[in-house]
């Protein structure tokens, strides 16, 4: 009897860990085999001794440069946050208005949904490559030392952060494209910073626009995402009607 049990609560716990994942799979516009697959079209990352991994390494001495102002250090360390929610509100300037889930609804519906998506399309070739991020081969300190350990041992091609934050500014300029220039100064930004943190090296950030770009892309054949858009693009009319 007492086997029976632990053997009942093996089987639920494993039901209800994948009604969990479903939960979280359907929150995403494409699944993991619906978003482009960057292994097989996009370059392998630069490798040691090559002209590139040479570049790579020219970049990542600029970005320890680019640490000694105080300003832009501070800048790249703000921009290591990963949530949507935590995106919005560094997002909200250079958008135009404040994006959060209670002010615009519609609009962060399309952003919690859409930036996901975008970052699943960098989950293949960042655990085929594995390629060792700028920090450990240097072995050198980070601007974010709380997260070394975490992701010493991850892939850094291509730049998680690189893809949320083009996503990001992507999806935003189709809501209000009268803000592109910000919102694009923003989202280029946001990758350089993974370099000035020492997380990433060029390659990996450079990678990451042209990935974001292309499941941005594949979105729009995506009728839910079409129809979240234009919600959040009537959300955003009837708001600016009001300042």
């Amino acid at each position: 009897m007492k086997k029976m049990n632990i053997l009942l609560l093996i089987v639920a716990t494993l039901l209800s860990s994948n009604i969990v994942f479903a939960q979280q799979s359907d929150e995403l516009y494409l699944t993991a085999d619906e978003v482009p697959n960057a292994v097989y079209w996009l370059p392998e990352p630069p490798a040691p001794g090559s002209s590139q991994f040479l570049s790579d390494i020219s970049q990542y001495f600029w970005g320890k440069q680019q640490r000694l102002d105080s300003l832009r250090a501070q800048k790249a360390i703000r921009e290591v946050v990963s949530e949507v929610a935590d995106m919005a509100v560094l997002f909200s300037e250079a958008f135009g208005m404040e994006i959060s889930a209670e002010k615009t609804p519609a609009i962060y519906k399309v952003i919690n949904r859409g930036v996901p998506t975008i970052r699943l399309s960098a989950a293949k070739p960042k655990n085929t490559y594995l390629r060792k991020r700028p920090y450990v081969y240097f072995n050198e300190p980070t601007l974010i030392p709380s997260e070394e350990e975490h992701l010493r041992k991850t892939g850094s091609y291509p730049s998680g952060h690189t893809v949320r934050g083009w996503g990001m500014a992507l999806l935003l300029s189709e809501i209000n494209p009268a803000a592109q220039d910000e919102l694009f100064k923003l989202g280029y930004e946001w990758g350089q910073s993974r370099v000035i943190a020492g997380y990433h090296w060029q390659s990996d950030v450079d990678a990451s626009r042209m990935l974001a770009a292309a499941c941005y892309a594949r979105l729009h054949s995506c009728k839910e995402f079409l129809d979240d858009m234009k919600n959040a693009k009537k959300e955003f009319e009837k708001i600016s009607r009001t300042f």
